[in-house]
């Protein structure tokens, strides 16, 4: 998941958008005359159903903490990161905001983020949380720029009616197999089409899943931007091939409209009961069982596998932290803290995410239903390869807008897959030697 991507806009379309940075004002203006600290809160990934829970949580912990009050600001989810970045350039409007592995890069290189290293080390329930999230949020420098409030990992999520409908007798295994069903499935006279393809903003993921899947023997598992040779994963003939079979799925197997379809177009295509597959985060399961596919009509699969049965399994993550510009900083990693305690686990039940309190592993809820898939995956290593990709990198901005603009380049034939990848291998060792 490969959690939702978005790219960062321009002051002047955020001025004009929905006026939140005026609603926001100074951080803090709202203080009281008897001691009372309101703060500002930011969050990234927004839907109605999460908005909801998060404004419930908050509410509980106001009852805990009754000097303290917070207001939720949730813009639309494709313009959020946009918002978040003005507030911070402007100093104010914010103290916790939804810090995410795509942003924490660019966020801190420009000195908005707190390190909460110093209040991380004294805070009692650090202790309580798995090894992976103790990883993100104290990073290899010291810095405690967010703590996770959960991981996403990408699975196939598929219509188990129509895949029975078109002769198959269970869900794509690989990506050749993925590619076979969604092309036998698609018939837009029906308007069914085969997958939720994602032309549009921070398409990288996607992309990105099928090059590692062919990639999966040779890859460098702490930068899978990288072989093991060290050249990028973009110079390897088998990167070639998967790009390829990427496009064929896109011109035999998907809406010609998701050329531009971003994360909420993705996942509406699928709720909606118009595309049989989608790529995404474990965030989406809440969301399909609240629409109206019925129980019965949709399953969670394994990632697909590349050639030699293999895959890569990159975690993404996001959490929240407070901004330096914050009047409240105390308050603001109180309510950090907070968070990411118990409250934590129920938070990644209600938006389906792996948890981060260690005990949530012995809970029965992430063994069972659509999770199951992610369970085989964890329990099975070597064939889904646990990866990290360089997400946290200055430029990982700079190169969300490139991506997305070559690869909307190659769908609409001015751009060969050749050149897209010789260009992307110039970008990243570039960027690499410095």
């Amino acid at each position: 998941m490969i959690v939702s991507r978005r790219r960062f806009g321009g002051l002047a379309a955020l001025a004009v958008s929905s006026g939140i940075l005026a609603a926001c004002g100074a951080s803090g203006s709202g203080d009281s005359a008897d001691g009372t600290v309101t703060l500002q809160m930011v969050e990234s990934i927004t839907s109605p159903e999460r908005t909801k829970l998060l404004k419930s949580m908050l509410a509980d912990f106001e009852k805990a903490n009754p000097k303290i009050k917070v207001n939720l600001v949730s813009p639309p989810t494709d313009q959020a990161d946009q918002k978040i970045q003005q507030m911070l350039q402007a100093g104010a409007g914010v103290d916790v905001l939804e810090v995410r592995d795509l942003t924490v890069g660019p966020f801190s290189n420009n000195g908005w983020l707190y390190d909460m290293a110093a209040d991380v080390k004294k805070w009692s329930g650090f202790s309580d949380l798995t090894d992976q999230a103790k990883k993100f949020a104290v990073d290899p420098d010291g810095k405690s720029y967010y703590i996770p409030y959960g991981f996403y990992g990408l699975s196939l999520f598929y219509r188990t009616d129509l895949v029975k409908e078109a002769g198959f007798s269970g869900a794509p295994k690989s990506w050749a197999d993925l590619i076979d069903q969604a092309e036998k499935i698609q018939d837009p006279s029906k308007n069914r089409y085969g997958y939720a393809f994602r032309g549009g903003s921070n398409s990288i993921g996607q992309v990105l899943s099928i090059l590692e899947a062919y990639n999966a023997d040779n890859l460098d598992i702490t930068n899978a931007y990288k072989v093991k040779s060290g050249s990028t994963i973009f110079s390897t003939p088998e990167s070639q091939t998967a790009i390829d079979k990427y496009i064929e799925l896109f011109q035999k197997g998907s809406p010609k409209s998701s050329v531009a379809w971003g994360y909420a177009e993705m996942v509406q295509g699928f709720t909606n009961g118009s595309t049989a597959f989608l790529l995404q985060d474990p965030e989406v399961i809440n969301t399909v069982k609240t629409s109206s596919l019925k129980s019965d009509q949709w399953a969670v699969a394994t990632n697909p596998v590349g050639p030699t049965g293999k895959a890569a399994w990159p975690k993404a993550t996001a959490g929240w932290g407070v901004a330096k510009s914050s009047k409240h900083t105390a308050e603001a990693v109180k309510l950090v803290t907070w968070l990411s305690g118990d409250p934590s686990t129920e938070f990644a039940k209600k938006n389906s995410l792996v948890p981060i309190q260690k005990s949530a592993a012995d809970d029965s809820f992430f063994k069972t239903g659509p999770w199951a898939a992610y369970v085989e995956m964890t329990k099975n290593p070597e064939t889904w390869i646990s990866v990290e990709e360089p997400r946290s990198v200055a430029w990982w901005t700079e190169w969300g807008q490139k991506s997305e603009s070559d690869l909307q380049k190659v769908l609409t034939k001015s751009m060969s897959t050749k050149d897209l990848l010789s260009g992307w291998d110039q970008f990243w060792t570039a960027k690499w030697k410095g």
